[in-house]
């Protein structure tokens, strides 16, 4: 039986002594002219993402200070958004301790070293037949997939940028896993990246080199226990990725219980959200925002003083 409502009480009820959830404390407070990064951090508005990204930030600065992992896999768009940087600096200052990154992650990554520059005009490359033919990425990739067949994708890549001196390797992500030493590990999808449409491509040591480096990540995940997996900007691969390292190290190894996972993207997607946040039963968050916003935000909460 329903438990009867008491009307009375009802009509009684006030606002002072209701419950409520949103409360005046937990408003902003706008910071004085001239305040220091940690003074604007903590004057964001408590609850939602405010809470989420200081708690985001809390849970890798433990990590960090514990020798525990903390990973980074990265989509393409990362490279694009300009902030490297940031990224760069946290690996510099021994927090990020593994780099995972799908195809075009790597393509980016590896032209802006070469180069200085990387996104081509896809609308126009396709009208002529173009697009996705630019020389020196292909014979660096298609190198690197054969340098790579033993000890993996990403650990190629890294070394031929940095031992042979690619004129922006400064601005590299895979240069920079490289000379720390850092796992970094590239998950291809046949057909997908641009470098596959050449007819000089050897497919078999490209499968054997990416196939290294998932036995490699498999290692980096079963490593996470105490520590932290970022996945930002990455909606299907790396996710799948991810899920089958877990499956792979669990099984093995037990291992990792205790960690903590974040999705970091512009929009809300199923394997992000399931596959990152939700399954591998740590502590899950989300923050959903450009990515040029949102990684210099985090970047000053988790090296804030």
């Amino acid at each position: 039986m329903a438990e009867r409502i008491d009307l009375e009480a009802l009509r009684r009820l006030s606002l002072h002594e209701r419950a409520s959830l949103v409360r005046l404390e937990d408003f902003a407070r706008v910071p004085p002219a001239g305040a220091t990064i940690s003074e604007f951090l903590d004057a964001l508005p408590h609850g939602l993402a405010g809470d989420v990204l200081r708690r985001l930030a809390a849970r890798i600065r433990e990590a960090a200070a514990a020798g525990r992992t903390v990973a980074l896999a990265l989509g393409g768009h990362i490279v694009k958004t300009g902030v490297v940087p940031y990224l760069l600096d946290l690996i510099d200052r021994g927090i990020v301790k593994a780099l995972c990154l799908h195809g075009a992650t790597a393509i980016h990554d590896a032209e802006i070293a070469l180069a200085g520059k990387t996104s081509e005009d896809v609308a126009a490359g396709l009208k002529d037949g173009s697009f996705g033919m630019a020389r020196e990425t292909f014979e660096l990739m298609n190198r690197a997939y054969r340098e790579g067949a033993e000890g993996g994708l990403g650990r190629a890549l890294g070394r031929i940028l940095q031992e042979e001196k690619a004129p922006h390797r400064h601005a590299s992500l895979m240069a920079a896993g490289f000379r720390r030493g850092l796992p970094v590990t590239v998950h291809l999808t046949i057909g997908a990246d641009v470098v596959h449409v050449h007819p000089g491509l050897d497919a078999a040591a490209m499968g054997r080199s990416t196939y290294a480096d998932f036995l490699r990540v498999t290692e980096v995940v079963a490593g996470l226990e105490g520590g932290v997996w970022l996945n930002v900007g990455s909606a299907v691969v790396l996710p799948e990725v991810f899920l089958k390292a877990l499956a792979v190290a669990r099984n093995l190894k037990g291992l990792p219980r205790r960690f903590a996972t974040a999705n970091l993207d512009m929009l809300m997607h199923y394997r992000t959200r399931v596959n990152v946040v939700e399954r591998p039963g740590g502590e899950g968050f989300q923050l959903l925002g450009h990515h040029e916003l949102l990684i210099p935000l985090l970047h000053a909460a988790v090296t804030r003083p």
